[in-house]
């Protein structure tokens, strides 16, 4: 057993949320349970058993809205999650367990399990130099997008941001804080990301390969029930940008059987890899229809140059959306009825601009609000409620940030290219389009053929269309109004196609925030609580 010293992290987050969301609501009073009940002895588990005393005391301090709470937690750093890795540096996980909160023991035994992933981009990411809870995280460097500036607001960078690996910032660390201060079990995994190449320089981290480490994560998690702490029928993941676009995939793809000749590939842990609930922020997903949504959302924004995107471009892709949409066949929430490009429109505003720009001006002072509409007259405030047309808001919106197409450029560009190489070669168009139109000297214009089954195994909307009987029932789905690194039709119908097979879905959109931003996190620490039961076993509503 390798007991180390205690040594004391001090970590203070400002959080701007609603009044009234529980922070605190995990937390079990008890003396901490010694991990017993395992389902597996150790020695079943070999390389993979999790052992309960090799651990690193340490303490940090965490600022919420009630006030700075001291939180003594165990750590246990860099698990190597699958007993055949590729890469350890990439392939392992963090744990951190809460004992003490105030001065008062915690018992984290059935706590639920938040599963935080910190990739960006669809980039490596590594919790190796990680030296506690929330530390490790997407570079904050190029590509993070602006926005908001709200307190509490955290950010992630953009789909294809520069830099190496995730090792440093934190865009999800005011989630996995809260987690620790409300009693919960926080497990950070690391995973390989497409930028990652051998000494002959083979790619080996592109597509499938991080929602296969993270699976492999979670059936390490689950194999080791009653060793690790935590109630691992009762896992969140959680994630931001393409951290959030994994995090649903994760939710929606639980125990499909596509991923299991690579899962035993890695030697991962012979477990369930579904998770309870998911909590996805700004996801970049759907990556195979997310040109044509793109240009359907923001094809008459200018660019940051003030020039425009090839018109003949947008439209041909703007029709391919329309077809697309109406293929899918969904129902918007609310009742709204069926979705398609020609009410798309209406139901964002109904659904999610409209009530957003409501919460935030009934949020301001009278003369911050009487401040705020003389500045944006597009929006008519009346009886407590803000109205404005489609157009108005995409011109409030302004520039977009890609140019057309978005994500399978012509030249193969794109972050989202190289995640879809493969053996030496670097980048790959995934769509029909994108290859079609290829200006890099592609000989038959064609995807390659082993493109479609990589683009099932990525896509949330997959797994949700073939009603996944594995998948997560719970959904916790934020977007900035002022993100363009994406469109909006893409997580909406995300919400759409959960709540479409009965799950329960938490969907807003932050009002003049963009790409990463988490505005109400102890919100979301509250709801894991709610969803789980976790509220209600601790004697906390």
């Amino acid at each position: 057993m390798k007991h180390r010293a205690i040594k004391r992290r001090n970590i203070v987050i400002g959080i701007g949320t609603a009044a009234g969301a529980a922070v605190v609501g995990g937390a079990a009073v008890g003396a901490q349970a010694a991990p017993g009940g395992a389902s597996r002895s150790a020695k079943d588990l070999g390389s993979l058993a999790f052992d309960p005393g090799a651990y690193t005391e340490l303490t940090t301090t965490v600022t919420t809205q009630n006030g700075e709470m001291e939180v003594k937690y165990r750590f246990w750093k860099a698990l190597t999650y699958v007993a055949d890795p590729v890469d350890v540096k990439y392939q392992s996980l963090n744990v951190s367990v809460p004992v003490e909160i105030d001065g008062t023991a915690v018992d984290a035994s059935d706590a639920p399990i938040l599963l935080a992933n910190s990739i960006g981009g669809y980039m490596p990411s590594s919790v190796a130099d990680a030296d506690g809870v929330g530390a490790g995280g997407p570079p904050m460097g190029g590509g993070a997008p602006g926005g908001g500036g709200t307190p509490g607001a955290t950010t992630a960078p953009a789909s294809g941001a520069g830099g190496e690996t995730n090792e440093t910032g934190g865009a999800l660390s005011s989630n996995q804080l809260l987690a620790v201060a409300a009693g919960y079990v926080v497990v950070e995994p690391g995973a390989r990301g497409r930028t990652l190449t051998n000494a002959q320089g083979g790619y080996y981290g592109t597509a499938p390969a991080v929602i296969v480490d993270l699976k492999a994560a979670v059936r390490y998690v689950r194999a080791n029930k009653g060793r690790i702490p935590g109630d691992t029928e009762r896992i969140v993941s959680a994630g931001t940008s393409a951290g959030g676009a994994l995090s649903a995939l994760l939710g929606a793809s639980g125990d499909s059987r596509l991923y299991d000749s690579y899962l035993r590939e890695l030697g991962a842990a012979d477990a369930s890899d579904a998770v309870f609930a998911v909590g996805a922020w700004c996801p970049i997903t759907d990556l195979e229809h997310a040109d044509g949504a793109y240009e359907w959302n923001w094809g008459t924004s200018p660019l940051k140059s003030g020039e425009q995107a090839d018109r003949t471009v947008s439209e041909e892709l703007s029709s391919q959306f329309a077809g697309y949409q109406a293929r899918l066949k969904l129902r918007g929430l609310g009742g709204f009825g069926p979705l398609n490009a020609r009410n798309y429109d209406d139901y964002l505003l109904k659904q999610y601009m409209r009530p957003s720009a409501t919460t935030y001006l009934k949020g301001l002072s009278a003369a911050d609000r009487e401040a705020y509409l003389a500045d944006n007259p597009f929006i008519t405030w009346r009886d407590g409620r803000a109205t404005f047309t489609w157009e108005d808001f995409v011109t409030h919106v302004g520039t977009r940030k890609k140019d057309a197409p978005a994500f399978d450029p012509f030249d193969l560009s794109s972050g989202e290219n190289n995640e879809f190489g493969a053996g030496m070669t670097e980048s790959r168009h995934f769509t029909v389009y994108g290859a079609r139109n290829d200006s890099t000297g592609l000989e038959n214009r064609r995807v390659a053929g082993d493109i479609p089954a990589l683009l099932d195994l990525m896509n949330p909307m997959y797994h949700l269309g073939k009603g996944n009987p594995g998948r997560s029932r719970y959904w916790w789905i934020r977007l900035g109004t002022d993100d363009t690194d994406t469109s909006h039709v893409i997580s909406a119908n995300l919400a759409a196609s959960a709540s479409g097979l009965g799950d329960d879905v938490d969907h807003l959109y932050y009002w003049d925030q963009g790409h990463g931003a988490n505005t109400d996190p102890a919100d979301f620490i509250a709801w894991i609580a709610r969803v789980t039961g976790h509220a209600k076993r601790s004697g906390r509503h």
